[in-house]
């Protein structure tokens, strides 16, 4: 099994909980994300959905171990550094050294100026997403193009494939949606995206979330 191809409602499950533990890991860092990683729970979910979801073995493994020297360290530290790696990598001043908005992306692959919010990739992707019911969340004005919030809709398709969400009244969904939207939207940028965040990130953290992406691929 891999993040692609049919499969039982549980194996969408365990996809819809790799698709979560995937975006948790792409925003911007809070206290519980240091607290599961001090506490070893989410290298031991990454194992789990690894197992249950087909994951590459090989990159799983060097995740797990970049993950393992967080064992026992100071949450609020972690918390703090992990912030400050974040913002580094994603926020910038003035610009990221990797941006996580597959339109600005795939903009500056094309060498045309990017836009926030109205390049033509990032209006293909909210369309996609609206076209399955779901838009801006209330008191958000963040673009839907960013990378962990193409992940938490993975997470949403994966549910509504397992039957465990409900669809919009007056939406469809087709039993492709979730392949459509990953070959589309996610796995053409996505890999470049993880190259480049594994050669500028000076944390074992995001070494180890590029890892992950690689083996999603």
């Amino acid at each position: 099994m891999t993040l692609q191809g049919t499969c039982t409602p549980d194996g969408w499950v365990a996809r819809a909980a790799l698709c979560e533990l995937v975006a948790l890991s792409l925003r911007l860092p809070t206290q519980e994300t240091a607290d599961i990683l001090v506490s070893g729970e989410f290298s031991e979910a990454l194992t789990e959905l690894g197992d249950k979801t087909g994951l590459d073995p090989s990159h799983l493994a060097q995740s797990k171990d970049l993950l393992v020297q967080y064992r026992e360290q100071d949450p609020e530290q972690l918390f703090h550094d992990l912030r400050i790696e974040y913002t580094r990598l994603f926020v910038g001043a003035p610009t990221p050294q990797v941006t996580p908005y597959a339109g600005v992306w795939h903009a500056l692959e094309q060498g045309v100026e990017p836009l926030m919010f109205i390049s033509p990739r990032a209006m293909e992707i909210e369309r996609f997403m609206r076209s399955c019911g779901v838009g801006q969340q209330e008191g958000r004005n963040e673009p839907l193009d960013h990378i962990a919030t193409e992940f938490e809709f993975l997470q949403y398709l994966a549910l509504v494939l397992a039957g465990a969400a409900q669809i919009p009244k007056g939406i469809e969904i087709s039993d492709d949606a979730f392949d459509t939207f990953f070959s589309q939207y996610i796995a053409n940028w996505a890999g470049g995206f993880a190259n480049k965040v594994q050669a500028a990130s000076q944390t074992a953290f995001y070494q180890a979330v590029a890892k992950i992406l690689r083996a999603l691929l």
